[in-house]
């Protein structure tokens, strides 16, 4: 009796010493099959890096087979830091990626395509006019995050009322606008607020340069310029108008992105991004009760033609990531699952960013701080319905354009001079940098 327990004891003290390496074996293989995904996020305002970190978490926390590591990298640094990455051949997987990188990235081999590594579900969701910004060849090569209208019509209800205009009917053409301008200019408030120098009118009046002429001033194929076309008289002399008639400062203290003229009361009515939006709510809550946006106005009063375009961020996969069904598992969950993820950051962004997908929109309808948010549905549905992709050109293109329209505003060359030196600069820029034939969305 006592022999056969004592065998049953050996053979259970053999089991468990057995169990002690197998189990400590299939530890190691669970961390082994744990892939980790690089991930770095260009740095933006504090309520972004809160939302990012907090979904990270979620995510993680969701499944075991995906760790992302989450860096958070400062804008001033990091094009550099990119560069250094890449010749290191230690990219991230996953990176914040504007708009306009997208396709020079993907003629660069940075990008991997998504297709096949995303539900086509995901594709399916993004809004009409958006999916070409992250198309190329047909293939997708981010997933979109978010859009912000470049140019927004912002007036204030008191100043209109007070002037005999009816705020419930802004301008429809820039006539219309100018003629508010007029009424609403006093000796201490000027009628509204433009882009007034080079740099800012380059990228600003992108919007009004498609309502104008349905294009921008270079042929599609980047060959030739086409600045002299006769439809960029109307908004040179738009331009010309406001400034020379003093109904904006002539001396702005600010740049365009800065909302802080129209917050502290200095103008009646602002031409501004939609990110302004967060400025007024955070800088000058005050101001947000007496104040009404608008589509800007159209040359002709179609209201259907651009007079915006549309920049953002998206998420991109790396094209020599290790991980690439991991990374794209993150940006499925991240920006293209469940629409109450995004949904919950247009909410911490006060509704001054607006959303790429439809399924988004509908969690939103069923939103209540987005429903009575003052902004919003007329941003979405009049605004960013109709903008236009930015250009994918060199920005010394953009700045040429800038500079006719601001020697034009004052009057160090007429229209037709400021144009012709436009069409000429940008000439030069495509001979010098090879660009005939290399636009890669075309």
């Amino acid at each position: 009796m006592q022999k056969n327990q004592s065998k049953k004891l050996l053979v259970l003290a053999l089991a468990i010493a057995v169990s002690f390496p197998l189990s400590a074996n299939a530890a190691n293989n669970a961390a082994a099959k744990t892939e980790k995904v690089i991930f770095w996020q260009q740095q933006f305002e504090p309520y972004q890096q809160t939302w990012f970190k907090k979904y990270v978490d979620k995510f993680n926390a969701s499944q075991k087979a995906v760790k992302v590591e989450l860096y958070v990298v400062p804008g001033d640094v990091w094009i550099q830091k990119l560069k250094t990455a890449q010749a290191a051949g230690k990219n991230p997987d996953v990176a914040t990626t504007n708009y306009g990188n997208i396709a020079p990235g993907v003629a660069n081999g940075q990008f991997s395509a998504l297709d096949g590594l995303l539900p086509a579900s995901a594709f399916a969701d993004i809004k009409s006019n958006v999916k070409s910004f992250v198309t190329v060849g047909g293939k997708h090569y981010a997933y979109p995050m978010l859009v912000e209208p470049s140019t927004v019509l912002y007036y204030r209800t008191d100043l209109v009322l007070a002037a005999g205009l009816d705020p419930r009917k802004p301008p429809k053409t820039w006539a219309e606008l100018i003629e508010w301008a007029k009424k609403l200019t006093t000796p201490t408030v000027k009628g509204m607020t433009i882009a007034s120098t080079a740099p800012d009118l380059g990228w600003s009046s992108w919007g009004l340069q498609y309502n104008a002429c349905g294009s921008l001033p270079i042929s599609d194929n980047w060959a030739t310029a086409a600045a002299t076309k006769p439809c960029y008289t109307k908004l040179l002399d738009f331009y010309k108008t406001l400034y020379q008639d003093g109904l904006i400062p002539q001396t702005p203290k600010v740049g365009y992105a800065d909302g802080a003229p129209y917050g502290q009361g200095d103008v009646a009515m602002m031409a501004g991004g939609s990110w302004v939006i967060g400025q007024l709510k955070n800088t000058f809550p005050t101001m947000i009760a007496k104040t009404t946006v608008a589509p800007f106005p159209s040359w002709d009063g179609d209201a259907k033609k651009p007079t915006a375009t549309l920049g953002g961020w998206t998420l991109t996969l790396d094209s020599k990531s290790k991980v690439k069904p991991a990374a794209a598992s993150f940006i499925n969950y991240l920006l293209a699952g469940n629409a109450a993820v995004m949904a919950d950051f247009f909410k911490a962004a006060s509704y001054s960013k607006y959303t790429v997908r439809t399924s988004v929109d509908v969690a939103l309808a069923k939103t209540p701080s987005a429903t009575d948010d003052p902004f919003m549905k007329i941003i979405s549905d009049k605004i960013v319905k109709y903008g236009k992709q930015e250009p994918a050109y060199p920005w010394d293109i953009n700045l040429a354009m800038g500079a006719a329209i601001e020697s034009a505003m004052k009057n160090v060359a007429d229209v037709p001079t400021a144009l012709k030196n436009a069409n000429d600069a940008i000439n030069e820029i495509i001979k010098k940098q090879s660009l005939a034939g290399t636009n890669p969305r075309k």
